[in-house]
């Protein structure tokens, strides 16, 4: 009855399963179903270890070896074949014992109801005296994440792998940020309103999203969205009229920073939005995050990719990786298998910056949670392109 599981129970018991919905009872008045078994047990033990006395008496009288002996026999056969045999199957196989099980135990815990209640009664009070609060109601515990987590790498022999993948992409959400899987604002592909008309028109010509932000003056002005299925009515015309163009911009949608993404997968569904700006504290523009986004860290990477974000990666003969500064640390762990810590700082370029604590030149080695890193290429004080070796990690 302990060892059942609970959820699979509550499975059964929502199809309709009598046995089922039977058990989940008695496991609700945990302190009653153990004292009658409790009570069940000793009695039993008792009649054994007293039958066998009656027994030795009328056999042998008063005969100390005799008495020794048979206290130890029946002690064994009760140990054998009372406890640890019936306890063992039980455990094994806890569905096939507890729910047949349930059609005895219901009327033993109401005919033991009376010495049950004065016996829970009596401990009640005694762990009152000590303080020591009971839960008889296990079902309501609440499960955190990592139990959750847990309860779902238990089940890798019950669900394909890619199934379970999802699951536990799904559970990370809630500690995962928008900031861990934002696009950084300088790849952004913005538009700019006060760019010439012809070059507007280019822009959204050659456009591989869509959705565009567009900025007024600075990049980090954004000043509205532009939905590409609305400009095909603008473009008919020879000149793009601008004024019309600011017309049909949706308002932007700002994101803090550290909001966990299966919250921020709520709000685009509630908002009925597929992108948000992302923000730090002060209000400056760290990036933008869509809705392709979350989903990619729930269901893997989807190939439907612009130009601009493909080739990131370029494998060498000898089993090294030359990879661009801005490589998410994520996306490279998660593509790569590498294992790069998250809880710091969020592209390539910010781990090795992080554990320089200087602007390295080209040529530079480094090794980072056991990866050789080679840096390429530095420019305008960041990294630019770098070479790692995952074979040779640690």
């Amino acid at each position: 009855m302990m060892a059942v599981n609970r959820h699979r129970l509550n499975h059964l018991a929502r199809k309709g399963n009598k046995s089922a919905k039977r058990t989940l009872q008695l496991l609700g008045k945990i302190d009653k179903l153990l004292g009658s078994i409790l009570l069940g047990n000793t009695l039993l033990n008792v009649a054994a270890a007293t039958l066998t006395e009656i027994i030795i008496l009328r056999l042998f009288g008063h005969n100390e070896l005799a008495m020794l002996i048979g206290t130890l026999t029946i002690a064994f056969v009760i140990l054998v074949f009372s406890e640890i045999m019936p306890k063992v199957i039980a455990a094994s196989h806890p569905e096939r014992v507890a729910l047949p099980a349930s059609y005895l135990l219901v009327p033993l815990v109401t005919l033991f109801h009376p010495v049950v209640s004065i016996a829970t009664a009596i401990v009640r009070g005694l762990l009152w005296l000590l303080r020591i609060k009971i839960q008889t109601d296990q079902s309501h515990h609440k499960m955190t994440l990592e139990e959750l987590r847990g309860l779902v790498l238990d089940a890798e022999h019950f669900m394909p792998r890619k199934h379970q993948k999802m699951l536990l992409n799904l559970v990370d959400l809630e500690r995962i940020t928008v900031n861990d899987v934002m696009i950084p604002r300088n790849q952004i592909e913005a538009l700019n309103i006060n760019a010439d008309a012809d070059e507007l028109r280019q822009q959204i010509i050659t456009c591989h999203h869509t959705l565009l932000p567009v900025y007024e003056g600075s990049p980090s002005n954004i000043i509205g969205i532009l939905h590409l299925k609305r400009v095909p009515a603008l473009l008919q015309d020879s000149t793009l009229d601008v004024a019309q163009l600011r017309e049909i911009l949706h308002e932007p949608y700002f994101i803090p920073s550290d909001t966990p993404l299966l919250k921020q997968l709520q709000q685009f569904q509630e908002r009925h939005t597929r992108l948000g700006l992302v923000v730090d504290e002060y209000g400056e523009l760290l990036g933008l995050v869509t809705l392709e986004n979350i989903l990619e860290e729930i269901v893997g990477e989807f190939t439907t990719h612009s130009p601009a974000q493909t080739g990131k990666f370029l494998r060498h003969d000898d089993g090294s990786f030359l990879l661009e500064g801005n490589s998410s640390l994520r996306e490279l762990n998660r593509k790569l298998g590498l294992h790069f810590p998250l809880d710091g700082a969020k592209t390539l370029n910010g781990l090795i910056l992080d554990h320089l604590e200087d602007i390295p030149e080209a040529g530079t080695s480094v090794k980072i949670a056991g990866y050789p890193i080679e840096i390429i290429q530095t420019q305008d004080r960041i990294v630019k392109v770098a070479r790692i070796f995952p074979t040779h990690a640690e």
